[in-house]
């Protein structure tokens, strides 16, 4: 027995040897260039389901990187841009400001985009809405680096300036987002210039527009994906449209629409990474000795996921396609000089659309969102002796502001009183689970700073997503596997709920030379700007929410 003790011993030891040796072969990275890359509404699910198919730049990173398959986006209204402004400054949308896509400010009677600013206006049209990072009241990664190391470079590029703007933040010395029929644009502020805006773009755009003229893009089966996305083309009616999923995408009808079904197709993704990989190459960015950010944002697949579904022969194709992109742009990326951390991970996740998941056995239903408002309002109208309709619901159905009959916010006692019967009305329907007092909210305690992103209340939850001012008066949590959105022709499938389905996305760290892990256990999208921070020597600001995760041995950063 005594022997046998000393044996057991003698190979825990080995063991313990053995595994200090492992912990000391594996280096932190050593970056000159950090590449933050998102895919917008990249679910985990999306993710895994694909993940046995990626040969590309999807399959490197999932292969040879450090892999999270359970991050999170831990806050309960999971859209576009609070998604993004929680990647690169360690906060949840409580704190960026970025609350939700859109908002509706009482105190003018109007919708708020998230980015809106009236001083800026916009390269390719002055005339349209502009846009800044104004309303983002945290500081991404970036200007932190820029605060200490001022010329360190920061671009970011996207299909949208929601993904350009959140995570290159306020002091990029370029945010660029896509606009078909035109190219890559920027924002102005007052006093510059459009041309001078456009400079790093110019080029780019010009021999965009040429190839394009040359030869227009037509969405079909890529070779490497044709017959496996082919074996899932269907017939659907959604909406009460019919209509068939497939490639290629039958020719547009008229140019807005052409432009329309330009964006919404794996075009918008290939000259996103295009763009960014020629920025790269243009600044020499991570060739010097500082280090350089270049954040990229691919918006294709939350189009498509929109439009056609997650499940479907379009989304099987745009991944193909965008594993295939993501090798190339990889490539490129590496022949800077100095070391390469890219970072992979995505504003919010997403389900496929109703109809096709009832077709698969779910109980999925869609809650049609202009009637319930409609219906919600009649009866306020009646219980309360209201001549006008009390309720709001322009930062979108889950999210509800009280105003008087012009639109604009009411006397305090006068919205307390609605508020209160609407809040008691819309707790009482069936497709609810909650709903909450925008005010009780932003007084509840946070949970503990390391509760798991799994296991946070759906009171927690919205409370990450509640900011003053901007979260209405009444945020609801609609059922699980209920869609509040109806149909449209060009709009079939969404997401923006609490639910895991919407939150977990797969979270990646890659460099050369690195050492491939899997690590099972949640992490959340706030402890992405800490991370690179630390390996990049940055100390971030003291109020973030995120955390440090090692990425190379041992427990600490």
């Amino acid at each position: 027995m005594k022997r046998s003790l000393t044996l057991l011993a003698a190979a825990s030891l080995s063991l313990a040897v053995s595994s200090a040796a492992m912990a000391q072969a594996i280096p932190k990275p050593n970056p000159r260039l950090v590449v933050v890359i998102s895919i917008d509404q990249f679910s985990a699910n999306l993710f895994a389901q694909h993940r046995a198919e990626f040969t590309g730049g999807l399959g490197r990173l999932a292969s040879q990187g450090v892999v999270y398959p359970n991050g999170y986006q831990s806050h309960a209204m999971t859209e576009t841009c609070p998604g993004h402004s929680t990647l690169l400054t360690g906060k949840h949308p409580n704190k960026t400001g970025i609350s939700a896509n859109d908002w509706y400010d009482a105190s003018v009677g109007r919708q708020v985009y998230c980015l809106g600013d009236e001083a800026m206006s916009l390269a390719h049209d002055p005339k349209g809405r502009g846009v800044s990072p104004k309303n983002m009241v945290a500081t991404t990664y970036g200007d932190w680096l820029k605060t200490v190391s001022p010329t360190s470079r920061v671009f970011g590029v996207s299909g949208k300036d929601r993904g350009a703007i959140t995570m290159s933040g306020h002091q990029a010395d370029g945010a660029f987002w896509f606009v078909p029929g035109f190219g890559f644009t920027t924002y102005v502020p007052p006093g510059a210039s459009a041309e001078a805006r456009l400079k790093p773009v110019a080029a780019f755009n010009a021999k965009l527009a040429a190839e394009l003229a040359k030869r227009p893009f037509t969405w079909t089966y890529a070779d490497k994906s044709a017959r496996r996305c082919k074996a899932l083309e269907a017939d659907y009616e959604t909406g009460g449209r019919k209509w068939r999923a497939a490639l290629p995408i039958g020719p547009a009808t008229s140019e807005a629409d052409r432009l329309r079904d330009l964006g919404a197709s794996p075009f918008t993704d290939k000259v996103t990474l295009e763009l960014a990989a020629d920025l790269r190459d243009a600044y020499g960015l991570g060739d010097g000795p500082q280090v350089d950010v270049l954040t990229v944002s691919l918006s294709a697949t939350d189009y498509i996921g929109h439009r056609y579904g997650t499940r479907g022969p379009e989304m099987c194709d745009q991944i193909a396609r965008l594993d295939s992109g993501l090798g190339e742009f990889l490539d490129r990326i590496g022949k800077a000089r100095g070391g390469v951390l890219v970072v992979l991970a995505a504003d919010h996740g997403g389900a496929d659309m109703a109809e096709r998941l009832q077709d698969e056995g779910y109980d999925y239903e869609r809650i049609t969102t202009r009637s319930w408002l409609a219906n919600l309002n009649a009866r306020l109208r009646q219980d309360l002796a209201l001549a006008y309709d009390p309720v709001v619901a322009d930062g979108g159905i889950n999210t509800l502001d009280i105003v008087g009959p012009d639109r604009k916010a009411l006397p305090l006692v006068e919205r307390v009183r609605i508020k209160a019967a609407a809040l008691t009305l819309v707790s009482r329907q069936p497709e609810v689970l909650e709903a909450f007092d925008v005010d009780s909210l932003l007084m509840a305690e946070a949970p503990p700073a390391d509760t798991s992103p799994e296991e946070l209340s759906i009171r927690e939850r919205m409370r990450r997503s509640t900011y003053p001012g901007r979260s209405g008066d009444i945020v609801i949590a609609f059922k699980p596997d209920l869609v509040p959105a109806t149909a449209g022709p060009t709009y079939v499938s969404t997401h923006g709920s609490p639910w895991d389905y919407d939150r977990r996305v797969p979270i990646i760290f890659w460099w050369k030379d690195g050492v491939s892990r899997e690590r099972i256990l949640p992490l959340d999208t706030v402890d992405i700007a800490p991370t690179i921070a630390a390996v990049t020597g940055v100390t971030p600001p003291a109020d973030i929410d995120g955390r440090c995760r090692p990425l190379g041995s041992g427990h600490g950063c």
